[in-house]
């Protein structure tokens, strides 16, 4: 017979940054929490690990500035040592091989105005009024990430969500509300041409559209994409972004020591098999290894495709609901990788270490060269010239790499999750990292040779090793059909699923994607509340 565990208040499914921190509202809450991960350390996909002999570094999620401060504060991440630091500059765009042929955008408006007016003295004047109606956008959306979505078809209980939801938009001008509608539904393409005139200006912003997201950038909603990156804020100090020091996973760790401060137990290498249901309620979980752990209520940090079509019995779910969950979407044809480096890359454009090297660093020199890549991977397997952004954190913070040498993180698309029938990305893998490699090495020629070691996390990889489905970083498409009250479906916005008992506190969930912490924070708000309204029985 198989060990039954003792009964908890809430089991989480996955010890992600967001289940740990649904772990600690709970927690906090006085509920009994227990925390199940399926790897042998916790974080999920915000992790520090050594790839190289003496090179450790951000596996996955590699830079910060969408992590909620209500959670930095609320979980006192500080007290248990996490240090942001602030980027000198946001991005470094090196256009070419060519002396002089490059854009840095950050370091104050007037840097940036500088710099944009060696292109363009119509961008350069323009650039206040842009970063101004995208402020006033990202404000109205840093309230509603941190309120439960009206839930649509739910009747008068939902009437309050809606208003409160309404209220924040109905105070702004007739002018931003007109920028709101056009951030939500236009592409980014088109919303930067309107703008603005040079290409390097426009693919600065517009490669915040094409993170994560498997699309052209001019494709009608990928507007969004790009405001969803520029909501958050460093040291409050809104639209910075930044490093923590020790990788992303001092992030999960400072959560992992609050949630055991507050008598959270977190269990590793403890993969759930399914989810137990009895008479239509979610009522504990099944291992791997065929132990039964009884709670009264399952929090879910997991894509909720994986949490519906792995974990739990088809017959437990309307037809509907399910027929919807296998074709929720889920690609973001991103390829990881953690190289170690000798030296610092040498841009031909700029050569000599600066503080471009502390910058995000992006080899896409147009919205023309993105649309090609992802069409490239839409009607194949990678883009022939993929879209990289390098960070190299070691600049920053020595704990990662010895003295004198460096790790770097890139983040590239388009690789296309799905493949055509006979091909695989095991058998891809070295070839795409390859073409990678050759793709900085046009930028920065010392690169190749430079790489001392390397690790390649395809979206195959991502989704086997970090449960992304698909390879998607933000656990679902942020598109409109997918976002707010309908995510992940209608219906089921307010962090409750169909099986009662059953709540889900992932990306999955409202506002989405990042290492955020609001989707755990809203979700452990909301089970608090039903708890407390006698809606969990025992």
């Amino acid at each position: 017979m198989p060990q039954v565990a003792d009964n908890h208040d809430v089991v989480i499914i996955g010890g992600g940054h967001n289940g740990l921190t649904c772990a600690c509202y709970l927690a906090g809450a006085g509920l009994s929490v227990r925390v199940l991960e399926r790897r042998a350390l916790v974080g999920g996909s915000a992790v520090t690990e050594e790839f190289h002999p003496g090179f450790r570094n951000s596996s996955a999620a590699y830079t910060v500035s969408l992590l909620s401060p209500k959670v930095i504060a609320d979980l006192n991440l500080a007290r248990h040592g996490l240090k942001i630091i602030e980027r000198p500059i946001a991005n470094f765009l090196p256009l070419s091989a060519a002396p002089g042929a490059y854009l840095k955008v950050g370091g104050g408006l007037a840097a940036t105005q500088a710099e944009v007016a060696r292109y363009s003295t119509r961008d350069a004047e323009r650039l206040p009024a842009y970063y101004a109606m995208l402020e006033e956008a990202a404000q109205v959306m840093r309230g509603l990430s941190l309120e439960t979505p009206p839930n649509v078809g739910g009747g008068l209980a939902e009437m309050l969500p809606a208003l409160k939801a309404m209220k924040s938009v109905s105070r702004l001008s007739l002018a931003a509300k007109r920028n709101l509608l056009a951030l939500f539904a236009k592409s980014a393409g088109d919303l930067l041409d309107a703008w603005f005139e040079s290409a390097p200006l426009k693919a600065a912003f517009g490669f915040d559209a094409v993170v994560g997201n498997f699309a052209s950038p001019y494709a009608p909603g990928s507007a969004y994409v790009l405001l969803h990156h520029v909501f958050g804020e460093v040291n409050g100090k809104p639209g910075q972004w930044g490093h923590a020091i020790g990788g992303m996973g001092a992030i999960s760790e400072a959560m992992a020591a609050e949630a055991r401060l507050r008598g959270v137990t977190i269990d590793c290498d403890a993969e759930v098999a399914k989810l137990v249901v009895l008479e239509g309620r979610a009522r504990g979980v099944v291992l791997r290894d065929g132990r039964e752990i009884k709670a009264r209520a399952v929090a879910a940090n997991v894509n909720p495709k994986l949490l519906f079509l792995d974990l739990v019995e088809p017959q437990q779910l309307e037809p509907d609901f399910l027929e919807r969950m296998k074709n929720y979407r889920c690609a973001s044809a991103t390829l990881r990788m953690n190289v170690a480096l000798s030296e610092l890359p040498d841009f031909a454009c700029l050569p000599a270490a600066g503080i471009h090297h502390q910058s995000g660093i992006i080899m896409a020199p147009s919205l023309a060269y993105m649309e090609k890549a992802w069409f490239d991977a839409r009607s194949g397997d990678m883009a022939d010239k993929p879209i990289v952004e390098i960070l190299i954190p070691s600049t920053v913070d020595d704990t990662l790499a010895p003295k004198g040498m460096h790790v770097a993180s890139l983040f590239c698309q388009h690789f296309n999750p799905v493949l055509a029938q006979g091909k695989n990305w095991d058998d891809l893998r070295e070839a795409a990292a390859d073409r990678v490699i050759d793709c900085v090495n046009g930028f920065a020629p010392n690169f190749r040779a430079s790489v001392l070691g390397r690790m390649t996390l395809t979206p195959l990889d991502l989704e086997r090793r970090f449960g992304l489905t698909g390879g998607d970083i933000f656990h679902g498409a942020l598109s409109l059909d997918q976002l707010f009250s309908a995510r992940p479906v209608l219906g089921n916005a307010n962090y409750r699923m169909p099986l009662a008992g059953l709540y889900l506190c992932g990306a999955g969930a409202h506002p989405g994607g990042g290492v955020t912490g609001l989707p755990g924070h809203n979700a452990a708000r909301e089970i608090v509340r039903d708890f407390r309204r006698g809606r969990v029985r025992r």
